[in-house]
């Protein structure tokens, strides 16, 4: 099986174009625990398995940035038992899984308004980001108390206050200096992005960064996902031609010009 998976892998790598970031929204581990007729609690827990490998094989795939979706602000309005069981197992992942992050050389970050997490969770959260700041393998990226509407408004109240100050001129503000102000500052944009549970939809995830994203969606629920899924979705990405509003065309011609290789209009050849 571990051959299995090292030639896969290599095939994979050989296609030379694997996402640079990957984005997924964890979704299921409530109805996965009720199916089995546990607690949602119970369904969190179960998913932390899937994050330790998810997170491994991102490592061994070379991917530079894997973000999460672990916590959105409008899971704030769900049941208070349920959010505190999701804070309590904030504060414990971020403990018990430090070393794991250690061996595999995976900088931990967070993105949102972290500043709301229970007291504990945020103090075990900064010291594994501190502990793990110096690593320069995968960055694991922790979406917290997260929403993208948020992000948007939080950026634009910033860009408001330096124009106010002087600071900056409103015919200044472009999409590199907006998308400074998110709370990805200077993270890449998530080329693909992954839903499991068989949902459709962004659920308030990234609007901004995820406007040029591959989506690929299961109906495998989170607790479920495998590394062969990633595979899955991975292949799904290198398939695909991302052409960013311009025609296939284009993006040959500019193959083209690359290597070399492109033909002059009119040369006869």
């Amino acid at each position: 099986m571990a051959r299995q998976d090292a030639e896969i892998q290599a095939a994979l790598k050989a296609k030379g174009n694997l996402p640079r970031h990957i984005a997924i929204i964890m979704d299921g581990n409530g109805r996965w625990a009720m199916k089995r007729d546990l607690r949602r609690s119970e369904g969190h827990r179960s998913a932390r398995d899937t994050v330790r490998d998810i997170v491994r094989v991102c490592g061994e795939l070379e991917v530079d940035l894997l973000t999460l979706f672990a916590f959105g602000t409008d899971n704030w309005k769900r049941p208070w038992s349920e959010v505190l069981s999701l804070m309590q197992l904030l504060r414990n992942s971020s403990i018990e899984e430090l070393r794991e992050l250690q061996e595999n050389n995976v900088r931990l970050i967070a993105t949102g308004a972290t500043e709301r997490l229970a007291k504990q969770a945020q103090i075990a959260l900064q010291q594994a980001m501190a502990e793990t700041a110096g690593n320069t393998g995968l960055t694991l990226n922790l979406a917290l108390s997260y929403d993208g509407r948020s992000d948007v408004l939080q950026a634009t109240r910033k860009l408001a206050e330096e124009v106010a100050s002087g600071r900056l001129k409103a015919d200044e503000i472009d999409e590199v200096v907006f998308s400074k102000m998110l709370y990805t500052g200077d993270l890449p944009d998530p080329d693909l992005l992954i839903r499991t549970s068989g949902e459709m939809r962004l659920s308030n995830f990234m609007l901004w960064q995820c406007s040029y994203a591959e989506m690929w969606f299961t109906d495998v629920l989170w607790p479920d996902f495998q590394r062969e899924h990633l595979y899955e979705a991975i292949e799904s990405y290198q398939s695909r031609e991302r052409r960013y509003g311009e025609t296939g065309i284009q993006l040959k011609q500019k193959e083209g010009v690359g290597n070399g290789s492109l033909k002059l209009a009119g040369s006869g050849r």
